[in-house]
């Protein structure tokens, strides 16, 4: 990509994906200027209600013009009511993951300044760490081929050897640059099952081979029922988790609940050359509508994707624009916003003046 000129793509979806992404590109457009780093948006149609109106749930063109961005900006996709022949619901978003090889799956896990913790223990203001869910193949291998008959249905489990070594490095990899901005050393936890199946004991030789690369890392493993306990117990303990992709699925929904919920959880979607920034969140059908969805996630989510950029070589400037979103964010809360799902009162617009308002103070 060219230095300081990036073409974004832009997916909305459905329900509050729209709003929120409406939000973030109001707040991009001001940083972007400010930082002197040039945006161009493209927003492309795909999503439950485009199938249900057209009978492609992610056009081919679409497809296309995504992959040809410097980087996917994602809304939210699906709706209960819209779904395929087999009873499944519309997900563009997981095609995206299978097509573009998008192995990593980034859910950074951290208190806000301002916003309520789950847990009373002091020691829950500083939660800070990475869930970084495998997302092409796990229990999701035979998404859509499972057997099904009468009497029985079978998904099938797939672990391989490539995808965990580039899961583990790009988990150390983070670990290290985590080290380095926190001032502190790096930690990787394995999370498995390796006790009982074979698919798991085999996924931690493969990350213990990987480990080994990282001497200045610390390594280590835990099964998945346990750090289910340990994420109530003792979240600010850990740093990067790797793990499986259902088990990821699951527990970066747990450790959203103990942040503030899903409305502040960032993710992205990782491969060798492309990657997807979407809050965690779905399309929310119960508030969609009513102006009152919380897009932080969906805002630290572009400041991820500012900073990936920057990384790609798009220059320091998208760097700093990423840290001053996420800075921004916590300001304003810091300050007393106070989003409807966190019994507050400020809606979708508020967050975005709020935001923006943060952003050059």
């Amino acid at each position: 990509m060219a230095a300081n000129s990036v073409r974004i793509a832009v997916l909305p979806g459905d329900g509050i994906g729209t709003e929120v992404t409406d939000a973030a590109l109001a707040v991009l457009e001001p940083l972007a200027r400010r930082h002197g780093i040039g945006l161009s948006t493209e927003t492309l149609p795909a999503g439950a209600f485009h199938y249900q109106a057209t009978g492609e749930a992610f056009p081919e063109s679409s497809f296309r013009a995504a992959e040809a961005a410097d980087a996917i900006l994602l809304g939210a996709m699906g709706w209960p009511g819209i779904r395929q022949a087999d009873g499944t619901e519309i997900a563009p978003q997981l095609d995206l993951r299978f097509r573009l090889g998008l192995y990593a799956g980034v859910r950074p896990v951290r208190a806000i300044p301002g916003v309520p913790v789950a847990l009373a223990d002091p020691r829950a203001q500083g939660i800070d760490f990475v869930l970084v869910r495998e997302s092409t193949e796990g229990l999701f291998h035979s998404r859509g081929a499972g057997l099904v008959t009468e009497d029985r249905a079978e998904e099938t489990l797939r672990i391989t050897r490539a995808t965990t070594e580039k899961l583990s490095r790009f988990s150390f990899r983070l670990a290290e640059r985590r080290a380095a901005r926190l001032g502190r050393k790096g930690r990787v936890t394995l999370v498995d099952k390796a006790n009982v199946f074979r698919a798991f004991a085999f996924m931690r030789a493969v990350f213990d081979g990987v480990a080994v690369e990282f001497p200045g890392v610390e390594s280590g493993h835990h099964y998945v029922d346990a750090m289910a306990l340990d994420l109530v117990r003792k979240p600010w303990a850990f740093d990067v988790l790797p793990t499986e992709n259902m088990f990821g699925d699951i527990l970066s929904d747990l450790a959203a609940g103990l942040v503030g919920g899903m409305g502040f959880s960032p993710s992205a979607d990782i491969g060798d050359e492309h990657a997807v920034f979407q809050p965690a969140h779905g399309t929310a059908p119960d508030i969609a509508g009513q102006g009152i969805a919380n897009p932080t996630a969906m805002l630290l989510s572009a400041a991820m994707m500012l900073d990936w950029l920057a990384s790609r070589g798009a220059g320091q400037g998208f760097a700093e624009a990423g840290a001053e979103l996420e800075a921004a964010v916590d300001a304003a809360f810091a300050a007393g916003l106070r989003t409807a799902d966190i019994g507050g009162g400020d809606g979708t617009a508020a967050v975005m003046r709020a935001v923006a308002e943060q952003i050059g103070g």
